[in-house]
């Protein structure tokens, strides 16, 4: 796959020329990004109704267009937090990865999990990669470089603070970590338990979707993903995962192959069809994309 260009989901549209003017230096994109997002959970707002909705905007010229409706300036314009279109770490990623391919800058989202969020927890997360010339440079472009918190650089990530969602189900299929420690909500008393092997299963559904264009929320639902292991090919998830994980270390016949099987295995492909799971509420139905 070509990473410098625009997927659906990152086609910014009508919306493009807003990305002329933003700065060349992919750490001021960033920031650009922060200036139009905010987080539905993380944001110290609450937000409801239509706005908590604003979490279901798939496509980056549904992002621009929200922003344009209510703010209409340049995009690096100031915004208030409350005046910031509702989004989650997805979406962070995607509006950067669509600045950096308008610029002509292969980009890709990375599904996983973050260890910085939280003490003791892996909390699910989605940061970007952009191809520097010598190599793909990993990026949480939600978070600010300035924050104290980070003891790394988030501008240039350094293995460790980040794990694909491929990486982690080995390790819980090989019983070296414990799949309690990963997903959305470490609550075992929660109506849903956000944790576990079935999460870390569906997560490296979306990180081979994403990587084959198909930046999908990371509630949409489809092929083999489910919210339990009990009617999953977990020999198909296991093949992916080793594929995907060779294939971030440069085997490029593993690419060609997972690649392959996401095109041609039901299980795995994303056919414009999706089981909609979103916080903003019910009630969940399928959803017919295109």
């Amino acid at each position: 796959m070509d990473y410098a260009i625009q997927t659906r989901f990152s086609d910014p549209g009508v919306h493009a020329g807003l990305f002329d003017a933003l700065p060349d230096d992919v750490t001021e994109i960033a920031a650009v990004v922060r200036n139009l997002l905010i987080h539905y959970r993380a944001g110290g707002i609450e937000f409801t109704g239509e706005r908590l909705a604003e979490i279901d905007s798939r496509w980056v010229s549904a992002i621009l267009a929200t922003d344009q409706k209510r703010n209409g300036t340049a995009l690096a314009v100031p915004r208030e937090p409350v005046d910031r279109v509702v989004g989650c770490c997805r979406d962070y990623t995607l509006m950067f990865v669509s600045a950096l391919r308008h610029k002509g800058i292969p980009a890709r989202s990375r599904i996983g999990f973050g260890n910085y969020f939280a003490e003791g927890f892996n909390h699910d997360h989605v940061v970007a990669e952009y191809w520097n010339g010598d190599r793909w440079v990993m990026i949480d472009a939600e978070m600010d470089p300035a924050d104290p918190r980070f003891t790394f650089n988030v501008s240039d990530m350094p293995a460790g603070p980040f794990t694909s969602a491929a990486e982690v189900w080995l390790g819980y299929r090989s019983g070296e970590l414990d799949g309690d420690l990963y997903g959305a909500n470490p609550d075992p008393d929660a109506p849903l338990k956000l944790h576990g092997g079935w999460f870390i299963h569906n997560y490296v559904h979306y990180q081979l979707a994403h990587l084959n264009g198909d930046e999908l929320l990371l509630w949409d639902n489809w092929g083999d993903m489910s919210d339990t292991l009990d009617n999953v090919d977990l020999d198909l998830t296991d093949r992916v995962a080793r594929l995907l994980v060779a294939s971030d270390n440069g085997d490029e016949t593993a690419t060609k192959e997972v690649n392959d099987l996401y095109r041609t295995n039901p299980a795995l492909t994303y056919a414009g069809r999706a089981y909609v799971t979103s916080p903003a509420g019910g009630p969940f139905a399928w959803v017919d994309l295109g």
